[in-house]
């Protein structure tokens, strides 16, 4: 409230109390001084916000009544020190009101018919539209490596390749074999899996499941990442600051990634846009790509068209899919689901036989330290299975046809091979060449065309 007096103002708000004494004077000398009646209209006007807004308490001391130079310049003073105090406050309240109004819009993942209906979003990063669209830039940006130089880059993307289902793919150029290698020459320890339908996936990454909600471990001493609890080892965004960090896969660092990132123009706005400021950080682009890769889901082949009603298969094709699900057939559906599983993974950990002599230090064994997961690893999805090759953790088989064949007659029966496998002690199960063919049939109709030609996770136009 403002009380206006012949000899004085007094402006009075709780909590606040602000007491001008004398400010007559102070209101001759405005009058006769431009500069100091420009100041002094601003004074009016912003007093009545600040006022409302501000917890601070001030009090000025009195302005002395006589003419005098000292006191004209004791009155400037006080004027512009107000008008600093107010300026400052200002800008903190626009600051403060610009995060209280920074909204996102929800990006919603439609689920498909028949799919598990849990979805595994961490609640300190709920998916947005705008997150989701940095995370695809990120993701396809080789500038990730914080390189500027073409020949020095790598992103998620050298690796993950739309058309192979986002994995690297046997034929690729850079791979040859589809073995990977990360900037610095080293290999990874393993042949990568396909980043796709994740968000379904709660029960660990990689093939060993070393990513899970169990692991309390944080930061990385070998890749130069603080232990902090953002850099945490429990979901997706833990595999895209590992990879970036990782010499045998990005080879970046902290500082070298976002200072690059940060320094591209398109960057910061989209940060804005996504987390509230412009502010480029690790957690932040970790959070961003993970919520892209979270977008991944492959849901229209042939077969899921076959399940909705809308196409049939032909009569090799459904053979092949009965061999699929039955215990006397192939036997493929303990591990790989069916149609009452169409993600064609339980994303669990098997021993599948392949080896009697476990000497691999990344198995499941070197995560849970049971005996029984000695050579175990996940059981990778079959989703586009024909697009992925080669095949298991170790790359061993360069095609479909001796994957189909190690099942068949090629299986080793140990201590540790998992008790699903029931034809283990046979050494397969022992399919016909007909029979063969008609698996591989069906395994043909997992192939989604749609996915790998989505535009949507396609590289953004414009990208180097």
């Amino acid at each position: 409230m403002i009380k206006s007096f012949e000899k004085s103002i007094i402006l009075h708000y709780c909590p606040m109390k602000f007491y001008h004494s004398n400010i007559i004077e102070i209101s001759h000398f405005v009058r006769n001084d431009n500069q100091l009646f420009i100041f002094g209209d601003v004074v009016r006007k912003r007093l009545r916000s600040f006022l409302t807004t501000s917890p601070i308490e001030i009090h000025l001391m009195k302005c002395h009544s006589e003419r005098s130079d000292e006191s004209i310049y004791f009155c400037r003073t006080i004027v512009i020190f107000l008008l600093l105090i107010i300026s400052f406050t200002s800008c903190v309240k626009d600051k403060v009101s610009e995060q209280t109004h920074f909204q996102t819009t929800p990006y919603q993942i439609k689920i498909p018919k028949f799919f598990p209906t849990a979805l595994n979003i961490p609640s300190d990063n709920p998916m947005t539209v705008e997150g989701v669209r940095l995370g695809r830039y990120l993701f396809y940006d080789g500038r990730l490596s914080g390189r500027l130089n073409p020949d020095s880059q790598m992103t998620c993307a050298t690796c993950h390749v739309q058309s192979n289902a986002f994995e690297v793919g046997i034929n690729n150029p850079r791979f040859p074999g589809g073995k990977t290698f990360g900037l610095s020459g080293i290999a990874t320890p393993h042949y990568n899996m396909a980043l796709v339908n994740l968000v379904f996936n709660k029960t660990g990454y990689l093939w060993s499941g070393f990513i899970n909600q169990d692991n309390n471990q944080m930061g990385s001493t070998l890749y130069g990442v603080p232990s902090l609890p953002q850099y945490h080892y429990k979901n997706l965004e833990s595999l895209v600051w590992m990879a970036i960090a990782a010499p045998h896969e990005i080879n970046g660092s902290i500082d070298r990634t976002v200072n690059t990132i940060a320094s591209i123009p398109m960057y910061p706005p989209m940060f804005k846009a996504a987390f509230g400021t412009e502010e480029v950080n690790y957690e932040r682009i970790s959070k961003a790509i993970a919520q892209f890769v979270r977008t991944l889901i492959s849901s229209n082949s042939k077969f899921d068209k076959y399940l909705r009603g809308e196409t049939n298969l032909t009569s090799e094709e459904l053979q092949g899919y009965v061999l699929f699900t039955t215990e006397a057939g192939a036997d493929c559906f303990h591990c790989h689901g069916g149609g009452g599983n169409p993600l064609f993974t339980t994303n669990l950990y098997y021993n599948n036989g392949k080896d009697s002599v476990f000497d691999d230090s990344k198995d499941r064994y070197s995560v849970t330290h049971l005996n029984s997961d000695k050579g175990a690893y996940k059981a990778p999805t079959l989703r586009n299975i024909m697009l992925t090759a080669p095949y298991m953790h170790d790359g061993r088989f360069k095609n479909i046809d001796e994957v189909i064949d190690f099942y068949s007659e090629g299986v080793l029966l140990t201590s540790y091979t998992n008790s699903l496998m029931h034809q283990a002690h046979n050494g397969g199960v022992q399919l016909t060449v007909n029979e063969k063919k008609q698996l591989k049939a069906f395994l043909n109709t997992l192939t989604d065309y749609e996915f790998i030609n989505d535009s949507n996770y396609s590289k953004p136009y414009g990208l180097p």
